[in-house]
């Protein structure tokens, strides 16, 4: 358990290094946020307002000002501009997401569909997208516009792909990664692959980065899931169980269901099946999961795309960056914020 503390400890510090090393940017893109999403109409202006003050940790956004920062980039404001950008694009799909999923509570508050509706959430999220686009083309860099642009796609290719497979309990493994890697990881990637593109780098320090990215945000997705099963850690803003009453199907449940006898397996079908899941379903499916450790295996998967990660930074020189970055490789895994 000492172990586990400490590991906690320095993944968190690791998160707030990064904070402190660009807080004077990150303050200026909070602020460009801020503007971009001033409206003249008074719903839109409402709901961006609220979305704001329920905060996050921004993540994407210091992922683009630190690579930017570990690629030397110095000179201007299109590092603010970009990772302002790339927090938009996010925002949007979390907007989409609570619609899709009825979702009701985000970061410990209701969700923008619950305090108004579906509608209106649905709109705002695309205000944000369209938003983001107009703040590529400011940008005027072809190679970013492209990025982003074909990241949007992506993202929302992985949201149709999980609503084809949603109460598949006997889903792939790898279409779950599939719709992982379209729907997270590719944003983080594109947010790591930006900061090396304002830079001018080479095509082999652009192509890290983006590696680092990609596997970054499998780490966070995959620790993100498991954590809606982890009734050992309590989250503020994340129920235990809010993706399994959505009927989702992650990685515990698809590892569960390999381990599971043909009558748990014949059970959990059931349990997915139902329109509407209750907490003897859940209790049933938590039982299950501590049977066969499954939360042990899910931290497993996600060290190997923790080392894939750390490991793509080689090619930068050591700095403080470069370490603060390799230690945010583990932070998801047990993070507690």
């Amino acid at each position: 358990m000492g172990t586990v503390i400490q590991l906690k400890n320095q993944i968190n510090n690791s998160y707030f290094q990064l904070k402190d090393t660009v807080e004077d940017k990150l303050l200026l893109v909070e602020d460009k946020i801020k503007s971009k999403l001033m409206s003249e109409v008074e719903l839109v202006q409402k709901m961006t307002d609220y979305h704001i003050d329920t905060g996050g940790k921004r993540l994407r956004a210091l992922l683009t000002l630190g690579s930017a920062k570990l690629c030397g980039y110095s000179k201007g404001t299109r590092d603010i501009n970009l990772a302002a950008c790339v927090e938009l694009i996010h925002s949007a799909t979390l907007m989409h997401d609570d619609v899709i999923d009825n979702g009701s509570v985000r970061r410990g508050k209701k969700t923008l569909n619950k305090i108004w509706d579906n509608h209106s959430s649905v709109l705002v999220g695309d205000y944000l997208l369209s938003r983001c686009f107009e703040m590529m083309v400011e940008d005027g860099n072809l190679e970013v516009l492209k990025l982003l642009s074909s990241t949007s796609s992506k993202i929302a290719q992985g949201e149709v792909l999980q609503l084809q497979h949603k109460g598949e309990v006997d889903m792939l493994e790898e279409t779950y990664l599939k719709i992982i890697s379209a729907k997270t990881a590719e944003l983080f990637a594109a947010a790591t692959k930006v900061g090396a593109i304002l830079s001018d780098m080479k095509t082999k320090e652009k192509e890290a980065l983006e590696f680092y990215g990609r596997n970054l945000g499998l780490t966070f997705q995959i620790a993100d899931d498991t954590l809606d099963y982890n009734s050992e850690i309590k989250l503020f803003g994340k129920e235990i169980g809010q993706d399994f009453y959505e009927g989702k199907i992650t990685l515990p449940i698809i590892l569960l269901f390999q381990k599971a006898k043909e009558e748990e397996k014949e059970k959990l079908k059931k349990i997915f099946f139902k329109s509407i899941r209750e907490e003897n379903d859940l209790d049933y499916s938590l039982s299950l999961i501590k049977k066969y450790d499954i939360i042990k295996a899910c931290y497993q998967k996600a060290q190997h795309y923790i080392n894939l990660a750390s490991n793509s930074l080689s090619v930068f020189n050591d700095c403080r960056e470069k370490d603060i970055l390799e230690d945010l490789t583990s932070f998801s895994l047990t993070r507690n914020f």
